[in-house]
């Protein structure tokens, strides 16, 4: 199971993802689920994953291939363009592998958050589906959510406003969805990736990957809980009448 998220305001991006692949009683995997594909300067690009491992794994060595060959989303100019090429790559997947996959009852299943930025324009955000084809944030929605979305989504539904909130908020914002999917769901798990992304940056700057440990997240996490308890006592009082 995965959760990965991303956030856009006026100011840049917040991307985040957890690492675990598998949580069966006997054993638990992790693997890097955030991606990044850089030209210093130029152009930068973060991809999260879900899905089939092995999916998102021939989608990522494609992307990566032509990129170093200076080709796919190295040579585009514009984001839309970007995901396109995203989406052209899952393709090629499933021509490959989907009837394969599904000859054995296994859906072909692999969702790919793009963010970035391309040049001076602005900083955007797609999700792009198993079908190929991309899905754009808006600043009335301004975040994407991909794998076990429904215990993080709450948060930010309620926090997080594309003109008001700040780079800084929508990261605690991105860690408290996460750390209330890892609390609801033990299959989504650290370390938790998490990028600030911004505008202008062109380069990965801002980026930290946190163990269950870290002593940042237990904070908020911890703060977090006392609040909330705190709000519920000094909600007005429930009137059931006579």
């Amino acid at each position: 199971m995965t959760y990965c998220l991303a956030i856009k305001t006026r100011d840049g991006l917040v991307m985040a993802a957890d690492s675990r692949t598998n949580a069966g009683l006997d054993q638990v995997n992790t693997c890097r689920k955030m991606h990044f594909l850089v030209k210093k300067g130029e152009r930068a690009f973060v991809l999260l994953t879900s899905g089939g491992l092995s999916l998102s794994q021939s989608v990522m060595t494609l992307l990566t291939r032509d990129f170093e060959n200076n080709e796919g989303i190295a040579a585009v100019s514009s984001f839309y363009e970007a995901a396109r090429q995203v989406g052209y790559k899952v393709r090629e997947v499933a021509a490959e592998d989907r009837e394969s996959l599904e000859q054995d009852g296994i859906p072909f299943n692999v969702h790919v958050i793009l963010g970035g930025q391309i040049g001076n324009q602005d900083p955007d955000l797609y999700l792009i589906y198993p079908q190929g084809n991309p899905l754009r944030v808006t600043q009335d929605s301004p975040y994407l959510q991909i794998g076990e979305i429904k215990y993080g989504r709450p948060i930010l539904d309620r926090g997080v406003k594309h003109d008001e909130t700040s780079l800084e908020q929508a990261a605690k914002y991105a860690l408290i969805s996460l750390d209330s999917t890892m609390r609801s769901n033990m299959m989504v798990g650290p370390p938790i990736d998490l990028l600030l992304y911004r505008a202008g940056d062109l380069e990965v700057r801002c980026h930290r990957r946190l163990m269950a440990d870290d002593p940042q997240l237990m904070a908020i996490r911890t703060v977090w809980e006392q609040e909330l308890r705190r709000a519920a006592r000094l909600l007005p009082p429930i009137q059931f009448g006579e």
